[in-house]
């Protein structure tokens, strides 16, 4: 049974929901980044740098960030309470758990504050 300690105090329902919608921002992102590069296929670094130069695609960027780094978070909370589990891994299963779980918010801390200088930096 998962308890309050693992999931941070978070719902199914809560964890639906995000991911829905930093899927849809993520789709968002993509398809308006896919209909730059095929509407101006011939577009030059310095084109490029301004349009990610404006405050609107500075956001829009930072929101796309964020949702990657919460989507990927559940998703991979989901699949190590799924996947390392005592009756796969024996006692030993909660502290390779524990261990991905830092690995995997380390990593994706990384990336958000990575992200956020090459924005805003």
């Amino acid at each position: 049974m998962v308890t309050a300690v693992t999931n941070l105090g978070r719902s199914g329902l809560y964890d639906w929901l995000l991911q829905r919608v930093t899927g849809v921002i993520l789709l968002l992102w993509f398809l308006c980044v896919g209909a730059s590069i095929v509407l101006y296929p011939d577009m030059t670094y310095a084109q490029w740098h301004g349009m990610f130069e404006g405050t609107a695609m500075r956001v829009f960027s930072t929101a796309a960030v964020l949702s990657l780094a919460s989507h990927a978070w559940i998703g991979l909370w989901c699949v190590l309470t799924d996947y390392l589990t005592p009756r796969l891994l024996g006692a030993r299963a909660g502290l390779l758990r524990g261990i991905a779980s830092a690995a995997c918010g380390i990593t994706l801390f990384t990336y958000v504050v990575w992200g956020l200088e090459i924005l805003w930096g």
